[in-house]
């Protein structure tokens, strides 16, 4: 299969079939499910990463002391900030001027609150449910490469139930968009999957990480086909789902499973499979890269607005890759206002 090369421009697909995809056009909400986290990012050398005793470049969970016992041997100074992968995402569609909502679990402490306020400054409705254990964190290592390696602790967050998650109402989202990292806890993602669904929600997962994927795969093909509408991977996760080294074939299978499968490869772009059509979508700009941290995430936030707001689906990439290319040129996940202004230029053309 052939792909597309420039913005815009398209193929038929070559599959015999492809699942639809329909958005109920009397709702605006986007809703988040994920992990609360706080994130502190630091930047060191591929030596440093090795000391972690990982590999570089995937997401791992770690004990409490992990990111104290890293900081300790670190010469560097750490950035403190709200994150974790759907919260990323719905702050995103916040800025943008989206109905956005977030729902995880907090400790009642410092981070608790700091995670809640930025929230709310975001213009995100936080649903947050409480617990007696500490906020969690992820420490994420980037790279002179402006690659990152994550290291997850995940507190209040880990104690998130099914039944708390069932009890949640999706009425009024026209998506509800999933992190992979719930795949951990497998009784949580199946109650969220089936919550969004019976409420009439379209779904969004996003795979998150190749570490996730590969340690979930069966569970995850299973869950693709009966509840997931939007699939969102970069190179590596797709490979890891699909068995497909060759972007071509990875993006087939993908569209195979979900209305619309997207597959980002970094500073070449994206790629958008929808209707029996490929879209091609270049990278927003050419500027060096200093993180990557939250550069899926943010992707994600402006396609999904992109969606509700009725964009074609060309547009919504545009946006898309807007949103990654500002993320990259800042330290974290959160993107300046200037970034937020030369984004929202899309927005109205």
């Amino acid at each position: 299969m052939p792909m597309a090369t420039a913005v815009g421009s398209t193929n038929h697909w070559s599959g015999e079939t492809m699942k639809r995809f329909k958005l109920d056009d009397n709702r605006d909400v986007i809703a988040g499910i994920g992990n609360a986290l706080v994130d502190i990012l630091l930047h060191e050398d591929d030596v440093f990463v090795a000391q972690t005793g990982y590999a570089k470049g995937g997401m791992n969970y770690v004990p409490g002391d992990f990111a104290d016992k890293m900081l300790a041997i670190s010469s560097n100074r750490p950035e403190v900030v709200p994150g974790g992968s759907a919260c990323n995402t719905i702050v995103g569609i916040g800025k943008l001027g989206g109905s956005a909502r977030f729902v995880g679990k907090c400790g009642n402490d410092r981070m608790g609150e700091l995670f809640e306020r930025e929230l709310r400054h975001s213009d995100v409705d936080p649903y947050l449910l409480a617990s007696r254990q500490p906020t969690g964190r992820a420490l994420s290592i980037v790279t002179p490469d402006a690659q990152r390696s994550m290291f997850t602790f995940l507190g209040a967050a880990a104690e998130m139930t099914a039944d708390e998650i069932a009890k949640c109402r999706f009425d009024d989202a026209a998506i509800v968009h999933i992190e992979g990292y719930l795949l951990f806890n497998h009784d949580l993602i199946v109650s969220a999957l089936k919550r969004a669904q019976a409420d009439g929600a379209r779904i969004s997962l996003d795979l998150a990480s190749f570490t996730v994927v590969e340690s979930s795969k069966s569970e995850l093909d299973t869950l693709v086909d009966e509840y997931v509408d939007i699939l969102i991977a970069n190179e590596d996760e797709a490979a890891a789902f699909t068995g497909y080294k060759a972007e071509s074939k990875a993006l087939e299978a993908l569209a195979e499973r979900a209305g619309i499968a997207v597959l980002k490869v970094g500073q070449r772009g994206s790629y958008i499979a929808h209707d029996k059509t490929i879209i091609a979508i270049k990278p927003a700009g050419n500027g060096p890269v200093l993180d990557t941290t939250g550069a899926g995430d943010l992707w994600a936030s402006g396609f999904l607005y992109g969606l509700v707001q009725g964009y074609a689906m060309e547009k919504c990439g545009r946006l898309a890759s807007a949103c990654g290319y500002e993320v990259c040129q800042v330290l974290g996940a959160s993107i300046p206002d200037a970034g937020w202004s030369r984004v929202k230029q899309i927005m109205e053309e």
